[in-house]
């Protein structure tokens, strides 16, 4: 691998980065501004608290970890809302943020696909649905600051499979302080760098992940560890999210054969209630922790290589995602920074899936969110389920050459 990157990856870099832009834009007007879902006025009550001196967590509850609080409290900083909804001035500073996370993300997509020896059709098809994703999953881009982990996480695979293994790991930490997904990629992490360097770099490495995340914790534990246990037990203990695969399928058996099923908010989310919705968000749980270990798994046996890295890395955050009892729209911006990194005729029909998941799931949000969600209205749930099973397919599509290859090589 050369240490420059080639004149293409430049260029399909800055075609993508302007694509973006021009996507992000389109955001902006037509059916896009329509009956918007928004979270912004959550962030912007957090943000004005923390500029009238409040501490998160002690002075007021907070929803999300620690590293997630520069994205509420930057655009406080920059207007404070006194109260409002979401002011013009708060809300142009966020999807400034977020736009420039996204741009963040392009750029360390760009190292990866580099750094793997990406041909120049991956490279440019790979930054550019990336580039185009906003217009596939809508209006949720603008308020929800998932952007920001995301850039976090493929700016960590871009250090890893670079060479800047310790990076690599601090970057992952703080990834992880944003948001807590990225954890499922920390075994990955560990493994990659041991096969690559050795068991001392990669307990080296697995600290300096956990330092990473104790330093942006640390500060709010001891100021309120009741405050911070809070906020990560409700994180851990939502029940059944309606878009979740198990609450697609009892919807699907409401309509299909009758079974009753009932909404309840909580947790900052529409759920469904009842002895079958505990028990799917169980047995979802399950299947969600065996669909990683089964990728840790093969990757801990495999050579270890970058491409196996960005593959498993993909599978590992889909299988979260697709079998996780909480799916709710702003999950799938994950995906589309690392899925479309793979290559092989495997990444093109891995991105077509995706690609299909974010359209299904913009039909729907926000535009017929609480017409499914307060009625199960029969439309909006068939493309759920539709959506959901996509995304299983999605993971089988990255999990089973893997597994041939492992029969292969037995």
């Amino acid at each position: 691998m050369s240490a420059r990157p080639e004149p293409h990856v430049f260029a399909a870099a800055f075609v993508a980065l302007a694509v973006f832009i021009g996507s992000w834009a389109l955001l902006h007007v037509g059916f896009y501004r329509h009956k918007q879902v928004l979270d912004t006025p959550v962030y912007q009550r957090y943000g004005d608290a923390i500029v009238r001196g409040k501490v998160p967590y002690r002075d007021f509850a907070v929803e999300y970890p620690p590293g997630a609080l520069p994205m509420f409290a930057l655009p406080g900083l920059a207007e404070p809302g006194n109260g409002q909804d979401v002011t013009t001035g708060f809300r142009h500073v966020f999807e400034t943020l977020m736009w420039l996370c996204g741009s963040v993300a392009l750029l360390s997509m760009a190292v990866v696909l580099h750094a793997v020896r990406a041909s120049r059709l991956h490279t440019w098809g790979g930054l550019l649905f990336a580039a185009l994703s906003p217009l596939a999953i809508g209006s949720v881009l603008l308020s929800r600051y998932d952007l920001w982990p995301a850039a976090l996480v493929v700016g960590s695979l871009a250090a890893f499979v670079a060479g800047r293994l310790r990076v690599g790991s601090g970057v992952l930490g703080a990834a992880i302080s944003a948001k807590l997904f990225p954890a499922v990629l920390v075994p990955l992490a560990v493994a990659y760098v041991w096969r690559r360097v050795g068991r001392r770099e990669a307990l080296v490495c697995l600290g300096t992940i956990c330092a990473a995340v104790a330093v942006v914790f640390a500060p709010f534990v001891a100021l309120s560890p009741s405050g911070v246990w809070e906020s990560l037990h409700g994180q851990l203990t939502r029940p059944l999210q309606i878009e979740s695969l198990g609450a697609a399928l009892l919807i699907a058996a409401h309509h299909a054969f009758g079974h009753p099923v009932t909404m309840e908010t909580s947790h900052g989310s529409q759920n469904l209630a009842g002895h079958a919705a505990h028990d799917f968000a169980i047995a979802l749980t399950v299947l969600q922790g065996l669909a990683l270990l089964l990728v840790w798994t093969f990757f801990a046996r495999s050579r270890g290589t970058r491409d196996q890295l960005v593959l498993t890395s993909a599978a590992c955050l889909v299988a979260f995602v697709a079998f996780g009892k909480v799916l709710s729209p702003q999950f799938l911006i994950w995906l589309t920074p690392v899925v479309p990194l793979v290559r092989g005729r495997r990444g093109l029909r891995a991105s077509a899936l995706l690609g299909v998941a974010l359209v299904l799931t913009q039909i729907w949000f926000p535009f017929r969110y609480w017409e499914y969600a307060n009625h199960f209205q029969p439309t909006a749930s068939w493309l759920v389920l539709t959506r959901d099973v996509l995304l299983v397919g999605l993971f089988v599509l990255l999990v089973k050459p893997r597994l041939r290859e492992r029969a292969r090589s037995s």
